[in-house]
């Protein structure tokens, strides 16, 4: 029989970011780190669809008391996803390593976690999945969009941060896991913005805390001004916002590594440059994470493979000589519509799931429901 947690690591594997394996065995030692052997069982048990404690206690043939309050445990550690809505049982899902049950350690992260991640990371990240499915996309800050440019409401932060009523604010897990390990910048630290239901879950669980949309604003402001690149869910409705430094960021650090980011990165902008105008004061240089920009003869010049079209540049241009501009349509990618559709297309991209096993997994849990109602009766 296999080790528990080869199993659970096999089952991570199985969801659409993936979870491969490493000669070493390190992302062994993190899921060994992050759960009992009672919680990987039971992890196991629970799916991308959200289910009520009766229906995976019928699954895990566990009693309902006892699984429940494993289910409240492993949700308040950040293992699972639990959505609780008024006069209705809770939820639960099975959360991915990222984005998923690694974001769910922030504040709690020791250098042994710390150092086994930062191991496991470069086996985890393929720039080449990421290219064909990104979990992440970069939209520009807001005063780098030009006015008279057509923009999608899912292309402005602001506007995404209009469209929800709910908002939580938490630390940066990639900052606080380089501080952890001796390395971080000196960069605000609070500034993980999410909304909906996953607001309601971090503010609920204790790792970040409820905020007002006017706050939320104010986040994005101040994000801007560090020089961070905004990075919401690669979805149309995102329900989070990441505000990334090229220096601790996990992704915008692999992209780094990549001769050509801006052929990687899922953005519709890039920027434009006009050196006549140019200044050459370098303040893009400082701004842009890319390393796009450099003042070698007394003005910009611009390596457009290298540009992810964040706007950093643009908004502190004092001259005007850098501007964002639209992409050709055949450039932009295609942002799915939920997290469901994003996560069909990075299992797709895997060759992992196709619709016909999410077809079979909804029919599974219908069947479990309907199971767990009539044992209950």
């Amino acid at each position: 029989m296999a080790d528990i947690y080869q199993r659970l690591a096999k089952f991570v594997d199985d969801l659409p970011a993936g979870y491969p394996s490493t000669e070493s065995g390190v992302e062994l030692r993190i899921l060994r780190k992050l759960f009992t052997p009672q919680e990987a069982q039971l992890f196991m048990q629970l799916s991308l669809i959200p289910e009520e404690p009766r229906v995976i206690a019928f699954r895990a043939k566990q009693p309902l008391e006892a699984v429940s309050q494993r289910l409240q445990e492993m949700e308040k550690k950040g293992l699972i996803f639990g959505i609780h809505r008024p006069g209705r049982e809770p939820e639960y899902i099975a959360q991915q390593f990222v984005v998923g049950f690694w974001e769910g350690q922030v504040n709690r992260l020791d250098e042994e976690l710390v150092a086994a991640v930062d191991e496991y990371l470069p086996t985890f990240v393929d720039m080449d999945l990421w290219q064909k499915a990104p979990q992440l996309r970069v939209i520009p800050v807001g005063e780098s969009i030009p006015v008279q440019t057509a923009v999608l409401p899912y292309e402005r932060a602001e506007e995404i941060v209009r469209s929800h009523s709910q908002f939580a604010v938490t630390n940066c897990i990639c900052r606080q896991e380089r501080h952890v390990a001796g390395q971080g910048c000196d960069k605000p630290m609070e500034t993980c913005m999410s909304f909906g239901v996953v607001a309601d879950n971090i503010v609920r669980t204790g790792r970040g805390r409820s905020v007002s949309r006017e706050e939320m604003l104010a986040i994005l402001e101040q994000a801007d001004q560090a020089g961070l690149v905004l990075q919401p869910g690669n979805t149309q409705n995102p329900n989070y916002i990441c505000a990334c430094c090229g220096c601790c960021c996990a992704v915008l650090r692999n992209l780094n590594q990549h001769p050509q980011p801006g052929l990687i990165a899922s953005s519709p902008y890039i920027a434009a440059h006009d050196p006549e105008i140019c200044s050459g004061c370098g303040d893009c240089v400082e701004r842009c994470q890319m390393n796009a920009l450099s003042v070698p003869n007394g003005a910009a010049e611009l390596n457009l493979s290298r540009c992810i079209g964040c706007g950093l540049c643009v908004s502190t241009c004092t001259t005007g000589a850098l501007t964002l501009q639209r992409k050709p349509q055949e450039q932009q990618a295609s942002i799915p519509v939920d997290s469901m559709a994003a996560d069909m297309q990075l299992a797709q991209a895997r060759g992992k799931m196709s619709r016909k096993d999410l077809a079979a997994m909804l029919r599974q849990s219908k069947s479990d429901r309907l199971a767990a109602r009539q044992s209950d009766e």
